[in-house]
């Protein structure tokens, strides 16, 4: 079921896509700019990401800079199958989100965690309880690329 959003909810996605503040209180200096309250800020992210238009809000760190690993994977998952597969997937503390592709592999996700012995873990794990392989495909070099969509 889709949730609809209305204007000040594409606002805070908006505003809070490509960083959030380093300061006492973000979500009061975040809602000020928004000319909200706090509170009210806090009620919609808490009620965004309960119905899932937001599956994940927190900070994306580079693993590997830190000794861990960032792992890009793929799963080839039947149509009938594809949510019940993305939900194991997401149920995954390494794994931030997925996204459905058109390709032969349509389920693609990264595997995140302090050690590359976690990340490959969660792959082992979503491996067994899905009875389908995660195709590991390893950063050979890295691109930084700002991908900022518009709610």
């Amino acid at each position: 079921m889709d949730t609809p959003l209305d204007a000040l909810d594409r606002a805070i996605i908006n505003a809070l896509h490509g960083g959030f503040p380093l300061c006492d209180s973000p979500y009061a200096a975040v809602a000020a700019a928004l000319g909200i309250g706090e509170a009210e800020l806090i009620r919609r992210l808490e009620r965004l990401l309960e119905t899932r238009v937001l599956t994940r809000f927190g900070p994306l760190y580079n693993a590997d800079r830190m000794g861990g690993a960032n792992v890009l994977a793929a799963m080839r998952v039947p149509d009938a199958d594809f949510e019940r597969v993305a939900d194991i997937v997401n149920a995954q503390p390494e794994i931030a989100h997925n996204y459905r592709r058109e390709h032969a592999l349509n389920l693609w996700f990264v595997g995140a965690a302090d050690t590359p012995d976690k990340v490959e873990a969660a792959f082992r794990r979503i491996e067994a309880a899905t009875g389908q392989p995660v195709y590991r495909f390893p950063k050979e070099r890295e691109f930084f690329v700002e991908l900022r969509l518009t709610a």
